[in-house]
């Protein structure tokens, strides 16, 4: 096992939490794995500027520090993958109260900024808080950098996934077309709620679900 990390060595839990997940990376790896078992190369490829050798090194101690594990895929995968465990996953209301703390530093997208679709995943999950018969739905999203999925109101399993939905989605939202990339940056920055950019017909809603319903009677 490599060495333990420095420690703040401070009786308080918040200097507890940072001596497990402060260092660089650690947080957005989570980021990643909340979307379900992930490859190395994977992970690498959507963490743009990390270092393989960072990369290794956090997936090692988050995998010492019980955050996450690792697995051999039956064949014919036969890879190995990273997975969150329980205490990993209860990083997920850190990583969105994070995230709504830094909206008003996100400002415009910088021709030096990495995007990925999925990277949307978890402001939309904020915006739509509240919204359906409180259920668990499965949403189907569409951007101009691609498509993915989120699982809102899940209690267990992955909150999000790369590509179209599994199965038929309770809903799909679309942010294509003339004005997507603002709207679904305003929602990011916290500027547009969901249900006012379904209002004002900058996004697109279909689906018979409940969720679906209630977003088109906004």
């Amino acid at each position: 096992m490599p060495p333990r990390r420095r420690s703040y060595d401070q009786y308080c839990s918040a200097a507890r939490a940072l001596d497990v997940v402060g260092d660089r990376w650690t947080l957005l790896i989570a980021r990643e794995l909340l979307a379900g078992p992930r490859r190395y190369t994977d992970l690498h490829a959507d963490l743009p500027g990390v270092s393989t050798d960072v990369l290794a090194s956090r997936l090692k101690d988050m995998e010492r520090d019980g955050l996450t594990t690792r697995r051999r895929l039956p064949p014919p995968g036969a890879a190995f993958v990273y997975e969150l465990t329980a205490r990993g996953r209860e990083l997920w209301p850190v990583l969105q109260a994070l995230g709504k703390w830094g909206e008003g530093a996100l400002g415009e997208c910088r021709p030096t900024d990495a995007v990925r679709a999925h990277w949307f995943a978890l402001p939309l999950l904020r915006g739509l808080e509240g919204v359906g018969d409180g259920g668990a739905a499965l949403v189907e999203v569409r951007l101009e950098e691609g498509t993915f999925h989120v699982w809102a109101g899940a209690e267990e399993g992955p909150v999000y996934g790369d590509g179209p939905a599994p199965r038929t989605p309770d809903a799909r939202m679309s942010f294509e077309g003339a004005g997507g990339a603002e709207t679904s940056a305003a929602v990011s920055r916290g500027e547009l709620s969901v249900r006012d950019a379904v209002r004002a017909g900058r996004v697109v809603v279909e689906g018979d679900g409940a969720l679906a319903k209630e977003l088109r009677d906004a």
